[in-house]
């Protein structure tokens, strides 16, 4: 099912990582993006990786309990083995004392649960260098 989709984004053909330790998180996201990007969820580091061998992302949505498990060094490793992507940190609150330890480490972007469609895609957009078009309405 594709939702609001902009047919040039479509074919723009943006790579994107998500990388969450939860499940529900990971999928979610890739739902929410995968109509307008190549989204690929991953459910570890290491598999995002292995995978950017061959196939560099543009983005890479993590998860703040993948920091929370690893540490924020885990950042600096992320910038050296994915080095073009922007990392977009999704954390459960604003207020989590690790985002701000994140956001002095150096990621490019923050995204707040509850995760919306509309809000997880004008974030990616955004970090993407795109700009989202106005959603037409029309009367019936």
């Amino acid at each position: 099912m594709q939702i609001g989709v902009e047919t040039a984004k479509a074919v723009d053909n943006k790579r994107l990582f998500v990388v969450a330790n939860d499940d529900v998180t990971r999928m979610a996201l890739q739902f929410m993006l995968h109509d307008e990007n190549e989204t690929h969820d991953l459910p570890t580091l290491e598999a995002a990786f292995d995978k950017c061998v061959e196939w560099k992302p543009d983005l890479l949505l993590l998860g703040i309990d993948v920091v929370a498990e690893r540490g924020v060094e885990v950042l600096p490793l992320i910038r050296s083995r994915l080095t073009d992507a922007k990392l977009l940190l999704v954390a459960e609150t604003r207020e989590d004392p690790l985002v701000a330890t994140c956001q002095g480490a150096g990621i490019d972007g923050l995204l707040v649960k509850p995760l919306t469609v509309e809000e997880t895609r004008r974030r990616v957009d955004g970090l993407l260098g795109r700009k989202r078009a106005p959603i037409q309405i029309h009367a019936l």
